[in-house]
């Protein structure tokens, strides 16, 4: 990949992992025990949020491994 690439997929990895951060923070298993008229937000869709941002940065992850010739060094 290009440099330009491997930028992009270190930006999109810093935001994914940011999202997933956030998505953790409100706490989804607390909301689920609170009545639903008190929910702000629907503890399962937190849930199944948190699972696709998990995937996507995985797939990030794989595609930046991908991106490192076979010569190159990892500390």
């Amino acid at each position: 990949m290009s440099t330009g690439e491997d930028g992009f997929l270190h930006e999109l990895e810093i935001e994914v992992e940011a999202e997933v951060t956030l998505v953790e923070a409100s706490r989804p298993e607390e909301a689920a025990e609170l009545p639903v008229g008190d929910w702000l937000f629907d503890p399962t869709d937190a849930e199944r949020e948190e699972i696709g941002l998990r995937g996507l940065l995985d797939a990030v992850e794989v595609l930046e491994d991908g991106s490192r010739r076979p010569d190159d060094h990892v500390a």
